[in-house]
């Protein structure tokens, strides 16, 4: 399947009118190429709707066959598995809170021996790749599967954040470099929670070499059962899908090659005079450590690191930089300090 690969359709499917109605619009705008609906949702809070269950596999099996489009629905037990497969189910996807319990993965990956079925993996809730790739090993150690995808939908975060789940897109390099044969879906809407933002995240996405997006639509997103927020009609989603930028995965013209070599081989040094110039700071940390030792005094000097932080954020502008980016790198580098001398300071423990 050719990138981008849209999967799209209602968080829940509510009624068989609401659900064939939806996913005919969807195909009617020829961007579609997966059909999805939820059929049994994992609610947080037990009050609220939690799916038609298998009623819901009916109407979507009659918008596979209206449509021509395969479709996909999310599993959580071995129980899903088997029905969804018994209405004909293309795709299933493996949520979120599912990919953190071994057993159940387990379990789901028992059920799909030998079927051919293909897969979506999401991340898990809390940002922990060995849980998403152990998942994925799961799925993939079992005979007939073949076809594996991610789906990226943010991870949970404590505390104000603008998203629903925040993307950390620097994981998202990470689980490339572990399973680097693997498609990866963008899902926008989970990672926003409003559909306001799901323009900007989406073309993030394509920028980032993404093989597609999975976004929820809605024939009337504002009388939704489940997340009527962040779903769009199918009209908004072909505008959406129209509005964004696909960038080519590589360019041959020579001028762009060499403009861009240009360009790394200035951050290549650059990133290698910034390392140099943080080992000669951690080593000046270290021989604070030494003195603090001696003195016996405290690691941790709040005063000292607030004039710091205050000192490089009064920069920001001039230097133009975000202040939110300027903090996490402070933060980063006053951690691997803190640690240094640490270990400097109880040294004679570990002996």
């Amino acid at each position: 399947m050719k990138r981008p690969i849209i999967i799209s359709g209602p968080c829940s499917a509510e009624t068989e009118e609401q659900t064939i109605v939806t996913c005919t619009k969807l195909a009617e705008t020829q961007k579609v190429n997966i059909l999805r609906a939820g059929i049994w949702k994992p609610r947080t809070n037990p009050e609220s709707f939690e799916g038609v269950g298998e009623l819901g596999l009916i109407w979507l099996a009659n918008a596979k066959r209206i449509t021509g489009l395969p479709v996909a629905v999310e599993v959580a037990n071995a129980e899903h598995v088997h029905k969804a497969l018994s209405y004909g189910v293309d795709y299933i996807w493996i949520g979120a809170r599912t990919t953190v319990n071994p057993f159940y993965v387990k379990e789901i990956a028992s059920v799909l021996k030998g079927t051919q079925v293909k897969v979506l993996i999401k991340n898990p809730v809390n940002p922990d790749l060995s849980l998403w790739v152990g998942a994925v090993e799961r799925i993939a150690h079992t005979r007939g599967i073949e076809n594996i995808w991610l789906v990226h939908r943010g991870f949970s975060a404590h505390g104000y954040s603008e998203y629903r789940n925040v993307p950390l897109w620097h994981l998202i390099f990470d689980i490339r470099r572990q399973l680097p044969e693997m498609k990866i879906i963008c899902d926008p809407s989970h990672i926003c929670g409003n559909r306001e933002k799901l323009l900007k995240i989406s073309q993030i996405a394509a920028d980032l070499n993404y093989d597609g997006l999975m976004i929820e639509s809605h024939i009337c997103p504002e009388a939704a059962w489940s997340d009527a927020k962040q779903q769009i009609t199918p009209y908004e989603l072909k505008t959406l899908l129209d509005t964004l930028k696909w960038r080519d995965v590589n360019n041959e013209n020579s001028i762009f090659s060499y403009s861009l070599s240009k360009f790394r081989s200035e951050i290549d040094q650059i990133d290698s005079d910034l390392f140099e110039l943080l080992s000669r700071r951690m080593k000046l940390a270290e021989e604070i450590g030494k003195i603090k030792l001696h003195s016996n005094v405290a690691i941790f000097q709040e005063q000292r690191w607030n004039s710091i932080i205050e000192r490089i954020i009064s920069r920001a502008k001039r230097l133009n930089l975000s202040e939110l980016f300027i903090r996490a790198i402070l933060d980063a580098i006053h951690s691997e300090s803190i640690n240094r001398q640490n270990e400097i300071m109880n040294k004679q423990l570990d002996s």
